[in-house]
């Protein structure tokens, strides 16, 4: 086969900066950049929420991709599109509109967070039908629709049932990622039996009257891939860190990868990086005390010489470790440091921390929304991110971290041990954790210390970190054969 430009469209529902819930953001910020960059041409979609400001981010109207109507059994609904370049690419993302869905909040919610599920269903079956109207609209048909988490589940079942005899999609493929393999998309089966035909809902993956947008996504795709080796292993092998889907990843497995992440490293660069108080590099290190000090004063607590400034950067729920989190809150206050914890998610985390910096008004500080400008602050500004996830199927924030000369402490498990070289006898980039328990989490930490208060120990850990080679380049080219492999079939 030819080495055309072949056409690939990714669809999902976060891409940072516009949103960001969890990792996935920063995934779809900078990996298709990296693959065009491999000969590709890469697009976007994602939906228009309500809280993404059209001006901010230069969004405009598309006149001939409005009023696209989108079939839903007992209703037509019409979907308008946005558009804008992702930042630092020409990469062209279109957002998917239509004020009742998506006009306040309207972020994707399922049984995982316990949030409203009224209307969830329509959601999302808007989106991913709208997706593929769009296409036909807009007359871009692309090679692969590259999809990612139970968001965009529906896609690969559509292609194969409604839109398979379209002569608009014959021989597009389908790749779908897992990122968070915790997070499924459970619905109710009876809102998809009102909105789609019986020889969709018929191939939906359902137990108990509840149907699982991962899993349907993971049946019907073809090609199915994760963001880390180690971590595609270990749910196929380990039925428990497979939420369910271990059967299906099993039978699934001669077309299942593992390619860890990367990221980019323009955007993400102590030396260039506009979003921080002062630029420095691993042979001008000045600027990061400049940082930590910006930090302190943004998260509200004095600078002390010397003590080193701990932060945790999570969605509040038990996958991402809030709740170790919280079973090592005093453990934490009793160590010489001050911590800073940002992140949003279960109202109930949310209290519990925001209460314990009130309860430590000069050693810890809570925030419960921030800045994409606090988020680069932070990565520039802590000595140390603390990493609680019990699961983590690669990330990227310990990568920006270490890029920028702050080391990770983190649970082991997927591509954390695939991306952080644990430190041994002064070498290595961060520590790594084996026990998921308080008392193991507050031990790493407290050898991180020790070796902060090393002064030679440290700036050799920090040299290490920020001299690794975390770019797209080589994780771009493992997709880059697996595609041409995909099309060639």
């Amino acid at each position: 086969m030819s080495r055309r430009n072949f056409k690939v469209l990714y669809v999902s529902g976060e891409v940072s900066p516009f949103v960001r819930i969890s990792p996935l953001a920063d995934f779809m910020a900078s990996f298709p950049q990296a693959i065009e960059e491999e000969g590709f041409e890469a697009r976007i979609m994602m939906p228009k929420y309500g809280t993404i400001n059209d001006r901010k981010f230069r969004l405009h109207d598309v006149l001939r991709l409005s009023d696209i109507e989108v079939d839903l059994k007992e209703k037509i609904d019409l979907l308008h599109v946005k558009v804008t370049a992702l930042p630092s690419s020409k990469i062209q993302t279109y957002f998917l509109y239509n004020e009742k869905y998506f006009k306040r909040n309207g972020l994707f919610t399922d049984r995982h967070n316990g949030s409203d599920l009224k209307g969830s269903a329509d959601k999302v079956v808007f989106f991913n039908v709208g997706v593929l109207e769009t296409l036909q609209r807009l007359g871009w048909k692309p090679d692969i629709i590259h999809c990612h988490d139970w968001h965009a589940g529906l896609i690969p079942l559509l292609l194969k049932t409604v839109y398979a005899s379209h002569e608009f999609f014959k021989d597009v493929k389908t790749v779908f990622t897992i990122h968070n393999i915790y997070r499924q998309g459970i619905l109710p089966l009876k809102a998809f039996q009102k909105l789609l035909p019986e020889e969709v809902c018929s191939a939906l993956h359902c137990h108990d009257d509840e149907v699982n947008l991962l899993y349907t996504g993971v049946e019907h795709a073809d090609l199915l891939t994760t963001t880390s080796k180690l971590y595609a292993e270990e749910i196929v092998q380990d039925g428990l860190k497979a939420y369910g889907l271990g059967r299906v990843l099993e039978e699934q497995q001669a077309k299942f990868y593992g390619i860890v992440n990367g990221i980019d490293t323009r955007q993400w660069n102590p030396s260039t990086d506009k979003l921080i108080k002062k630029r420095y590099s691993n042979e001008h290190m000045d600027g990061k005390l400049d940082n930590k000090k910006a930090l302190l004063e943004e998260a509200g607590l004095p600078y002390t010489e010397g003590v080193p400034v701990v932060g945790v950067i999570i969605n509040f729920d038990e996958f991402q470790g809030a709740g170790l989190l919280q079973q090592s809150l005093e453990q934490l206050a009793s160590l010489d440091i001050q911590l800073v914890i940002s992140g949003s998610g279960d109202n109930k985390y949310e209290k519990i921390f925001q209460d314990f910096a009130l309860e430590h008004p000069e050693q810890v500080s809570f925030h419960g929304e921030y800045s994409d400008s606090f988020f680069h602050l932070s990565i520039a500004g802590l000595d140390i991110l603390l990493m609680p996830g019990m699961i983590e199927s690669c990330g990227m924030i310990q990568m920006f971290a270490m890029n920028y000369g702050t080391i990770p402490v983190a649970y082991a498990g997927g591509g954390i041990v695939e991306t952080i070289e644990e430190c041994a006898e002064e070498s290595g980039s961060g520590f790594i954790f084996h026990d998921y328990t308080a008392d193991s989490l507050v031990g790493k930490l407290q050898e991180a210390l020790a070796s902060f208060h090393d002064e030679e120990s440290w700036q050799q850990i920090v040299t290490t970190a920020m001299t690794r080679d975390f770019t797209w380049k080589k994780s771009a080219e493992e997709y880059d054969q697996l595609y041409r492999e995909l099309l060639e079939q």
